[in-house]
């Protein structure tokens, strides 16, 4: 067991919330196999302050990928009351006032029949919801008590909930079209009351005209705050589901990588790292080095054999600094072993780039954003296999 995991070193960071320094806050087990005393003593030690491979219990209480509850509609039915009906003066204000007043009743018709359909959307989204949450719950509940890695049945659940978060973002479509709908009867309905108020100014009205024209002008503002009201609660809708899909999609990334694995790691990075982040300035690959001079590295991964599993201890370094600093950057370093001939060293360069690029692939898949890393190479002689080293800038 201690040469399964005797290839990853973890460092932790205790980030200051202050400036942009940080400072050492633990070591973790080097994990490198030593059977000395002091190691085990530094491993006994490090296992109190973050376990690496926390325990079933343990497991049950980290959040899970996928388990928070989607966000509340709107429960408003809008449905207009009946236009008071009028009686003919035989003028020709009464005749533009029942003109008027059947304009009015068509509108509010076309918005019973949109009211009627974002509730129909409602419907169908609170049921995409529950079957996108029910197969994530089945995910979660295997990976609590372990599984298979790559688990068909596991692969089967997550194309569900796949499929179900995809209905869930054809609903917000459909929100944003009755949207575009409901602005257009918007419009209409101002129309109707800058005509109506006018009608006040034409000549050859009666008393029991302007009577009229005073209870349609009341009805039609009336008209006019229930349509403000739908649209906004439906902008509320759409704008809520549209964050909630968008957090959703990652940590659906983030479960992939965790059904891969056979564990789960956790929330999506990016949860944390869009929600209360300030900007970063863009940073993008860069073919130099980074500069390393009296820095330690957050983890350490040693490529010294196939299949390194260093996935959750990644996750979890990683997550413990963005909880502490979440516009943190990061670098990642590809180290190659600078030992043995020219050839060699050339080969062991680009494999140690490959290593470099497969763990940024998991941070990506981690939830977190590729702005924030920077990825360079160095070669070093000290190293007696390639290892990818990653620090917090």
């Amino acid at each position: 067991m201690a040469r399964a995991l005797s290839h990853v070193t973890v460092i932790c960071s205790a980030v200051a919330l202050s400036a942009c320094s940080f400072s050492m806050d633990s070591l973790w087990p080097s994990l490198t196999g030593d059977s000395s005393s002091a190691a085990a003593t530094a491993a006994a030690q490090a296992k109190k302050a973050i376990p690496i491979a926390p325990s079933q219990g343990e497991i049950r209480n980290q959040p899970l990928i996928g388990a928070g509850a989607p966000p509340n509609l709107g429960t408003t039915n809008f449905v207009p009351p009946a236009v008071t009906p009028g009686q003919s003066t035989g003028t020709f204000v009464g005749q533009k006032t029942n003109l008027l007043r059947g304009e009015l009743q068509r509108m509010r018709q076309q918005i019973r029949q949109q009211n009627s359909t974002l509730q129909s959307i409602r419907r169908e989204t609170g049921t995409h919801s529950l079957a996108y949450h029910s197969a994530i719950a089945s995910i979660n509940s295997r990976l609590q008590v372990g599984t298979t890695p790559g688990n068909p049945y596991m692969v089967n659940q997550w194309n569900i909930a796949q499929s179900g978060l995809s209905s869930i973002d054809r609903d917000i479509s459909q929100m944003n079209s009755l949207a575009n709908a409901v602005a257009g009867t918007s419009t209409m309905s101002a129309y109707l009351l800058e005509t109506t108020r006018a009608a006040y100014g034409l000549s050859g009205a009666v008393e029991a005209d302007h009577r009229q024209l005073a209870i349609l002008e009341d009805e039609v503002n009336r008209t006019v705050v229930l349509i403000d009201r739908l649209l906004n609660e439906l902008s509320e809708d759409i704008n809520r589901q549209t964050a909630y899909v968008a957090a959703e999609r990652s940590n659906l990334t983030a479960l992939s990588l965790a059904i891969k694995n056979g564990e789960s790691l956790g929330n999506s990075l990016a949860n944390r790292a869009y929600a209360t982040a300030a900007p970063v300035a863009a940073v993008g690959r860069n073919s130099g080095t980074a500069s390393t001079a009296g820095r330690r590295p957050l983890v350490v991964i040693r490529f010294d054999r196939p299949n390194v599993s260093y996935q959750q201890a990644l996750y979890t370094a990683v997550n413990r600094v963005l909880q502490r600093r979440p516009q943190a950057g990061f670098d990642l370093i590809a180290v190659a072993s600078g030992q043995g001939s020219a050839a060699q060293v050339t080969v062991a360069s680009n494999k140690s780039k490959r290593n470099a690029e497969t763990v940024l692939r998991s941070l990506s898949e981690m939830g977190l954003p590729l702005q924030r890393v920077r990825l360079s190479a160095i070669t070093s002689g000290d190293a007696k296999s390639n290892e990818v080293h990653l620090y917090v800038r």
